[in-house]
């Protein structure tokens, strides 16, 4: 990690060579979260851990991905602290990722001094979420909901035994099932299934579709992106969104509906008339980087722009060396400011489904 000179952030990550980030246009007076490209970031990522208890191949590696120091992970305290400055900035949506958020024993403790911080600095709604693997929630999910909890998504690629012990490396999805009955007894219907599109389970999708519906879940597909931390992703491999609409326009009369908001990832269709949905984040064959929304941070305090730039700024050692709110504010700003246009490429011919180099996996970064 390198070191951080109060007021000026150190960026970790090199440069590609024309990378115009390296010369920035001078910043507007402006106290949002806002980038060259007029974007106004109002969705916050903040990875709380990179361990995981399962090791879903797309995301992490059979034997786990490095553990962080826990004298490196930001504190209840350090993490209320930059969420209300995100509010202040304009953030109204703030998600806990991992890793596997649950894997955090002081879950609980962040999320009571997140939604403190965040009431304390705007008198606007501000919603708490967090995406999990939903093993041990129905222990957790009741206090996690008295501790500020609104919204919850599981991430489950398919209902097959086999296949899900197959993805996952481990043999959990009875485990999970029952995370999810535990949260919707919580009173956190609807629960939202994450399902990334793989070759494997597109046979099991409709299956899955039909049990989201059946148990009132909200299911979204996600193309798999180049993020697994084994380096296999290849596009030849990628199930597209069109791919998907034909198998399961096989058993479900669709209807699109599009977005429910511009910034939304997922786009929308009505299964067999509605009420039931089915969204597809088709983010490798229907790039929305124009619309994005989101800024995140690192389970090490370092705010990351784009899921595929590599450059991070550094605010737990911000934080740690006695930087004022506002100093720590404007280092996201600068960050913010510096946010790539797609895919962490400016080159003004990107194609839609270009994407830059990462160092970092999904498990690292955090969705």
């Amino acid at each position: 990690m390198a070191v951080v000179t109060l007021g000026i952030p150190s960026v970790r990550g090199s440069s590609r060579p024309g990378d115009p980030t390296a010369q920035l246009p001078p910043r507007p007076e402006d106290d949002r979260l806002i980038d060259r490209y007029g974007r106004v970031a109002r969705d916050l990522r903040v990875s709380l851990t990179t361990a995981c208890n399962l090791r879903c191949t797309y995301c992490m590696p059979a034997e786990g991905l490095p553990v962080i120091p826990r004298d490196q992970l930001l504190t209840p305290a350090e993490i209320a602290r930059l969420i209300g400055l995100g509010v202040r900035t304009g953030i109204r949506d703030v998600r806990f990722t991992g890793g596997e958020p649950l894997m955090r024993r002081d879950l609980e403790d962040i999320l009571r001094a997140a939604r403190g911080a965040a009431d304390a600095a705007s008198s606007d709604t501000v919603s708490f979420a967090i995406t999990t693997n939903a093993l041990g929630l129905e222990k957790r999910a009741a206090g996690l909901v008295a501790a500020g909890l609104d919204r919850i998504n599981v991430s489950l690629d398919t209902v097959d035994r086999a296949a899900f012990a197959a993805m996952t490396r481990r043999d959990r999805l009875d485990d999970v099932l029952t995370g999810i009955r535990g949260a919707i007894a919580a009173g956190l219907a609807p629960v939202k299934i994450n399902a990334v599109l793989l070759p494997e389970v597109l046979d099991g999708a409709a299956d899955l579709l039909a049990w989201a519906l059946e148990h009132g879940c909200r299911l979204r597909f996600i193309e798999q992106m180049p993020l697994d931390a084994d380096g296999n992703w290849a596009r030849s491999d990628v199930v597209s969104a069109a791919d998907l609409l034909g198998r399961l326009s096989e058993r479900f009369t669709l209807t699109e509906a599009g977005r429910e908001d511009p910034a939304a990832p997922a786009e929308e269709w009505l299964v067999d008339g509605g009420p039931g949905t089915v969204g597809i984040i088709a983010s490798v064959t229907r790039s929305f980087c124009g619309d994005c929304d989101r800024t995140r941070l690192t389970a090490e305090g370092t705010v990351r722009s784009c899921l595929f730039g590599d450059e991070e700024t550094d605010l737990r050692a911000l934080l740690r060396s006695g930087a004022t709110d506002e100093q720590l504010a404007d280092a996201w700003r600068g960050a913010m400011w510096a946010k790539p246009r797609a895919h962490g490429s400016d080159a003004p011919d990107l194609a839609r489904d270009a994407f830059a180099d990462t160092t970092r996996s999904m498990g690292a970064i955090g969705g």
